[in-house]
C-alpha cells in the first residue's frame, strides 16, 4: 500500500445540518488560507487524512452525539489510517444547543486512537437552540465566533507550516 505524501496542509473536515458547523469550519478555512483544505466529512476519504499532516473537526452535536455524517467520515477512515498518523496535531469545533460535551468526548476517544495530538481546548459554540423548531432553524454564527474560528484556523495553519505542531 503506497502513503499519500503529507502536504503539510490542514484539513478542516465538516459536517452540518442548519449552517452553524459550516460557518465556522469556512471561516477556519479562510483564516488558514492555502494552507488548509476544506472537505464536508461525506467526500473525506483516507488518503485524504494520510496527505494532511494535522486536523480541524466541526461537526454538530445530534442527540448528545456527534452527527451521523461526522460518525460515518471515522467509520470510513479510521482503519486505514489506523497507526499511519500517530502524533498530528488536532482541534475540534462543536455546534451545540447547549452542551456539545458528548460530541467531544466522542470525536476524543477516537483522536486518542489514532494517537492524535490535541493541540487547542475544546471548543463548543452553544447556538440556545431548545425548541424543535429552534434546532431546526437555519443558524447564523456572529461575527465573534466567526473571528475567533478564523483565528484557530490561521493559527493552526501557521504552526503546522512552521513545524510547531
Amino acid at each position: 500500500m503506497v502513503t499519500p505524501m503529507i502536504d503539510h496542509s490542514l484539513l478542516i473536515v465538516w459536517h452540518s445540518r442548519t449552517g452553524t458547523s459550516q460557518q465556522l469550519a469556512q471561516a477556519a478555512a479562510e483564516g488558514a488560507g492555502e494552507g488548509a483544505v476544506l472537505m464536508v466529512c461525506d467526500e473525506v476519504q483516507p488518503a485524504d487524512i494520510l496527505r494532511a499532516s494535522g486536523y480541524l473537526f466541526c461537526c454538530p452535536e445530534n442527540l448528545a452525539t456527534m452527527s451521523g455524517a461526522m460518525k460515518e467520515m471515522f467509520d470510513r477512515c479510521y482503519y486505514p489510517v489506523l497507526g499511519r498518523i500517530e502524533g498530528r496535531p488536532y482541534a475540534t469545533i462543536i455546534a451545540a444547543g447547549s452542551d456539545g460535551e458528548g460530541a467531544q468526548r466522542q470525536i476524543d476517544r477516537i483522536a486518542t486512537g489514532w494517537r492524535l495530538k490535541r493541540i487547542a481546548e475544546p471548543w463548543i459554540v452553544a447556538t440556545a437552540a431548545q425548541t424543535p423548531e429552534e434546532i431546526l432553524a437555519p443558524k447564523n454564527v456572529g461575527g465573534g465566533e466567526l473571528r475567533q474560528a478564523s483565528a484557530m484556523g490561521k493559527a493552526m495553519a501557521q504552526g503546522l507550516s512552521l513545524g510547531i505542531f
